[in-house]
């Protein structure tokens, strides 16, 4: 058997033309464009990349697109300055503060004093709490991206059981959270696991986020499993060559699941989507207005 492989591209391609879609009802119907802010600090080259991107699919969807970039040397309170300043302003639906951050800021609180309502990475502590409480929350995106390709390819997820390994506050505890929702029995696992390998025999549904590369093998994965790969990690190829795989050994693990993402091309696409998606929502749930289904869980 070789598995289905989840098409991150076209999935993040439709969910990206529904977001413009609804951007464009929310302008003709309620004359208002969605606004999402992107704060970057310092010049890490991968940031500048992903910020770059961000910008572009933000104004693809016809949305507003306020980019902040500031001097690695910008001072905690200037930043802090800037984000309020952010909060207050209406135009300004979403706000994402692109990290790492440099050394002497501290990440926690510049991401605190983000206001829930405009935190559309869904890293907020008020977020986090509202989450795993079942409530109505902004969702971290990654982790939002891949229920959206579990749900389509799973169809109903209730009972399922569902391994994920990796206990990080922006994938890990978040996809174990909205797995629970959707009522699959939830396992986090993660390096230090005891009998990882039975454990994840077990499993209906296999998202690896652990962080190291080429981590779980095929020999693994419980025969027509569902795999979520969300790592992304350079590996030595040989001749001064690199390559990007996953967490999972995608060429041994593709002849065991039903469906795997590859990597590149599985969640990465979707994240950016789904930061789209969030901006709706939060944009809607600022108005008052009816969020678009689709959207969010």
């Amino acid at each position: 058997m070789t598995a289905q492989i989840i098409d991150g591209k076209n999935f993040a391609v439709a969910l990206r033309e529904r977001v413009a879609a609804q951007t464009a009802n929310l302008k003709e119907k309620y004359n208002i464009t969605p606004g999402l802010a992107v704060v970057l600090v310092g010049e890490d080259p991968a940031s500048q990349v992903y910020v770059r991107s961000k910008g572009k699919q933000t104004i693809e969807a016809g949305m507003n697109s306020y980019e902040h970039k500031l001097s690695a040397d910008t001072s905690e309170t200037e930043l802090l300055t800037l984000i309020s300043q952010l909060n207050a302003d209406p135009d300004v639906h979403g706000i994402l503060v692109q990290l790492p951050l440099p050394d002497h800021i501290d990440e926690a609180l510049v991401i605190n004093a983000i206001d829930p309502a405009k935190d559309v990475d869904g890293f907020h502590i008020s977020n986090a709490g509202l989450l795993a409480t079942g409530q109505k929350a902004m969702v971290p995106c990654t982790p939002l991206g891949c229920l959206m390709m579990l749900r389509e390819y799973c169809g109903n997820l209730s009972g399922l059981n569902a391994v994920v390994i990796g206990r990080s506050n922006i994938v890990g505890k978040p996809m174990a959270q909205l797995l629970l929702k959707d009522s699959c029995t939830v396992t986090i696992a993660h390096s230090r696991t005891r009998n990882l390998p039975e454990l994840v025999r077990g499993a209906d549904i296999v998202v690896a986020a652990v962080g190291q590369p080429l981590f779980v093998k095929g020999e693994w994965i419980k025969p027509g499993a569902t795999v979520i790969d969300v790592g992304i990690n350079r590996i030595e190829q040989g001749e001064g060559m690199t390559r990007l795989v996953g967490d999972v050994d995608f060429d041994t693990a593709k002849e065991v699941a039903g469906a795997i993402t590859p990597v590149p091309g599985g969640v990465g696409p979707m994240t950016i989507a789904c930061l789209l998606a969030n901006t709706v929502t939060a944009c809607c749930r600022s108005h008052s207005i009816p969020e678009p289904q689709g959207l969010t869980v």
